[in-house]
């Protein structure tokens, strides 16, 4: 059975004009096509749908029973349709993006709101999260998108490049270490230290690089691990010891009065990347807005 929508529609728009031509017309066909379309149709149920007499069309009792039927099925289909159709003009749809404390409250605002200018009957929803969250969030679908790091061995998700970090260290303004004319990282070595929690993608990525480098730092005795940069900086602003973080907190610590340097020998960076899930396809608003962030961030 090969029924088609042409063959449906033709059916529904002739029994409710109740003539061959005037559904003709509305269709924008031939009546002899839309003849063949009803006919068709019966051959493909195998039943009569219409009574036709010289000066005479009238519905079947079969005819009756299926047009309900096939009346939902066109609005259903042609629905559908639309539906794309406004999808792909971006006229509707919606887009979640995850990303950490710090890039959720400084970087996204205001691409956000550009994207918004361009793209008004879009919706984008931002959750702001952990950074080990994220790659959970884009991994088990909830969310389109994310930012942050994807770790080396992972195969379900994409990174993209959107920027690099830097490792940096927040300081207090009365901290001896500011006395230096270069920070290196060795110099970190007997002070206390606040950080990032283990598991976190930038603790896992300082440790990593750091050993790689053969530079010995005890952080799993020294540093005081916190999950919210916002409490790591309001430490360091009461005195509790020096931050490492990276680049994304700059803003948020010299608006309170702190100061951040650069270690070196080595300087550190990481990656930060628009993440999606490898086997997802994005909706054409989630495509349009990471392209968006693509082109806006580089």
């Amino acid at each position: 059975m090969d029924i088609t929508l042409k063959q449906l529609r033709a059916f529904v728009t002739v029994a409710n004009l109740g003539q061959f031509t005037l559904a003709a017309d509305k269709l924008g066909s031939s009546q002899s096509a839309v003849s063949t379309l009803v006919r068709q149709l019966e051959s493909n149920l195998n039943l009569r749908l219409f009574d036709r007499h010289t000066r005479l069309l009238r519905l079947t009792q079969a005819g009756i029973d299926i047009l309900p039927v096939a009346a939902r099925a066109v609005a259903d289909i042609e629905g559908m349709v639309e539906s794309s159709r406004e999808l792909n003009a971006l006229r509707r749809g919606k887009v979640s993006i995850a990303a950490g404390t710090v890039q959720a409250a400084l970087l996204l605002p205001p691409l956000v709101n550009a994207f918004n200018k361009l793209h008004p009957d879009v919706t984008v929803a931002l959750h702001d999260v952990a950074e080990k969250a994220v790659l959970e969030l884009v991994a088990n679908g909830s969310v389109d998108l994310g930012i942050g790091t994807v770790p080396e061995e992972d195969s379900d998700l994409i990174g993209t490049r959107l920027m690099t970090d830097e490792f940096l260290v927040v300081l207090h303004p009365e901290d001896p270490l500011l006395k230096l004319p270069e920070l290196r990282w060795t110099d970190l070595a007997d002070r206390r230290l606040i950080g990032p929690q283990r598991g976190n993608p930038i603790r896992d990525r300082l440790e990593s690089e750091l050993l790689r480098h053969g530079i010995l730092l005890p952080l799993d005795k020294a540093m005081q691990e916190v999950a919210l940069p916002l409490t790591i900086i309001g430490m360091v602003e009461g005195g509790l010891g020096i931050a490492i973080m990276t680049s994304a907190v700059v803003r948020l610590a010299t608006s309170m009065g702190l100061i951040v340097r650069t270690p070196t020998e080595p300087l550190i960076r990481r990656e930060v990347s628009l993440i999606q899930k490898r086997a997802r396809s994005l909706s054409p608003a989630a495509r349009r807005f990471r392209d968006f962030l693509l082109k806006s961030v580089h």
